[in-house]
This record gives C-alpha cells, structure tokens and sequence, in this order.
C-alpha cells in the first residue's frame, strides 16, 4: 500500500492491534544512510512513542510494527547522523481502522461445557427411561399388552 512519500506498508489499511510491515525509502534511503531509525507514536499527543532501528533491503529501510494506538500512527526517521526526515516538519500520519473481529476475539473459555454436556445426557437417558416405563409397564401389567405373531398376518 503507497500511502505517501516513499513510505510503503504491507496491507492496504493500518488496524489496531495488528502488525505491520513498514518500508522506507525516502531520502534519507536516498542518500545511502547506512542505518535508519524509525521515531513514532499514536494520536496528537504522540502516546507510548517508541524508536527502533530499520532492517536495510535491496528497495529501502524495513520495521515490523505492532499497532498498539487507536486512533492514528505518526512517525518520522533518522538516520545515523542525526539527520531527520519529519515530512517537512509535519510529521507522517496515518490512520488506524477499529478492528472488527475483536468482538468475536473475545470468548469466555470458562464455562463448565463438560458439565453441561453430561447433565444433557443423562437427563436425556432420564427422559427415554421414563417414557418406556409409562408406556410399557402398564401393558406388561395388564392384560391388553399382547405380542403380535408377525407370521399370521393376512394381508386385507
């Protein structure tokens, strides 16, 4: 994803509690800066800002991010030199999306499922033992349960 100025990102949005892939290629990539620091931090206050070196590849300076912010990510680089690239000191800003999966993330693993399941069963079992013993002990007492003869049936 090119969102502006030599700066290049792995997916096509940035979203909260997510990591991304940032490269780099601006000019101080541009003039053979032999080590590149990424400075940045998330909102208008510039909260939990954080600095870590770049990993130089053949096509500019790459980092591995973890988006922690919720609102935007700003950054600006430096190189080895102390020379800074702060978007003509505007900083770089990009915004962070709301992650829509994190209500389906959140699931309460402590409920007694096994529990659950064995009341199921027996008190299905409990159903079925009940239903045969109405249905059944009745005509075993009395002198209505008979035994079809499968063989003497004519058919009509």
């Amino acid at each position: 994803m090119n969102l502006t100025k030599n700066i290049f990102f792995d997916s096509n949005k940035i979203v909260e509690n997510t990591t991304i892939k940032l490269t780099y290629c601006g000019n101080l990539f541009q003039k053979d800066s032999q080590k590149v620091f990424i400075h940045f931090g998330y909102g208008l206050l510039w909260s939990n800002v954080s600095e870590m070196e770049m990993t130089k590849k053949e096509n500019g300076f790459e980092a591995e991010i973890q988006i922690n912010g919720t609102d935007s990510f700003n950054c600006c680089f430096k190189n080895e030199n102390d020379e800074w690239d702060n978007n003509e000191g505007h900083n770089y800003s990009f915004e962070i999306e709301k992650n829509e999966l994190a209500i389906t993330k959140k699931i309460d693993t402590n409920l007694p499922t096994k529990k659950l399941s064995r009341t199921y069963i027996w008190g299905k079992k409990l159903k079925i033992l009940f239903y045969k013993v109405i249905t059944y002990v009745p005509k075993l007492l009395g002198s209505s349960y008979k035994r079809k003869d499968v063989d003497n049936i004519v058919p009509q």
